[in-house]
């Protein structure tokens, strides 16, 4: 077995940078515009004749559908910024970070105060987005617990357990 181990593998079969390479069929070959009619993109060069889209420099209006009518049109209107789905694509949604109270249950101690810092160290709540506390799991330890928000029902058995909630300000 020694013997083996100190038999030394020629360069060639040694895995190194000096013989990485892509895996085979990975890497296609660019599409060669304008290089003869033969080869499918010839001539125009898969531009069209004639017009704006075939000049050089030429850009499509973001959201451009070929006179269809857009999706940002098509869409329902409803106005104002507290409407969680207002205007189309919901910008005005709030953003929260979800904490269950098992995960309280597991990272805690009795007694302990729990607050957006103490779960960031924790590691449940990483983004500095606000923070709400659901009810997903048991809690059994009674803790001070200060989040943004709460589902009705981790209220219930946060408090239940002897434990109290604080709302945050946003």
């Amino acid at each position: 077995m020694a013997e083996k181990a100190s038999k030394e593998t020629p360069r060639s079969e040694e895995i190194g940078l000096h013989n990485l390479s892509p895996k085979p069929g990975s890497k296609r070959p660019r599409k060669r515009l304008g290089r003869g009619e033969g080869s499918g993109l010839g001539k125009t060069s898969g531009r069209g004749h004639k017009g704006a889209g075939s000049r050089s420099g030429a850009k499509r209006k973001a959201g451009y559908e070929g006179g269809q009518n857009p999706i940002h049109m098509r869409m329902r209107k409803l106005r104002g910024p507290h409407k969680k789905q207002s205007m189309p694509f919901e910008n005005f949604r709030t953003v929260t970070q979800p904490v269950n109270v098992g995960d309280l249950e597991e990272r805690f101690e009795a007694g302990a105060e729990v607050n957006p810092g103490t779960l960031k160290e924790k590691g449940l709540a990483t983004r500095s987005d606000p923070v709400k506390i659901l009810a997903r799991g048991e809690i059994s330890k009674k803790l001070e617990v200060h989040a943004h928000g709460f589902s009705a029902a981790a209220r219930e058995k946060i408090e239940a357990a002897g434990g109290s909630c604080h709302t945050l300000e946003p």
